[in-house]
């Protein structure tokens, strides 16, 4: 049997793209939960990289300059189609911009159905939704 992988089925993760609808929507209702007043430079019009993250669903806002991991902006939950937790953090760069939307799916598993910003709650509680 050959293994080798379908180069026409695989991604390139390093080609930037739009945002989507159902990634603008997220970082919205996420920014919402955080006591910042303005969402960072956001540029929703800003192209994104996907993540190399095993599917998980993470992506990157590309610049034209190079920045570095600033800090963690807000951190939260949603329990995948699977019942496994994922934790998405929001972080800007090191000059106050957004740099990420990080997602961690406990079992490192794809994701399963990208969550829909009702289904989100602050981090570290599943039982309490918002």
């Amino acid at each position: 049997m050959d293994r080798r992988t379908d180069k026409s089925q695989v991604p390139n993760l390093a080609e930037p793209r739009p945002l989507r609808q159902e990634e603008h929507d997220l970082i919205s209702s996420i920014f919402s939960l955080t006591r910042v007043g303005q969402l960072p430079t956001a540029r929703f019009d800003a192209s994104v990289k996907d993540m190399e993250d095993g599917g998980m669903g993470g992506i990157r806002f590309v610049r034209p300059d190079r920045r570095r991991f600033g800090m963690e902006l807000v951190r939260v939950e949603y329990q995948d189609s699977d019942g496994v937790l994922v934790s998405i953090t929001l972080n800007t760069d090191d000059h106050g911009d957004l740099l990420e939307l990080d997602f961690w799916k406990v079992d490192f598993s794809p994701l399963k159905r990208y969550p829909r910003p009702e289904e989100i709650m602050l981090g570290g509680g599943l039982s309490h939704p918002l």
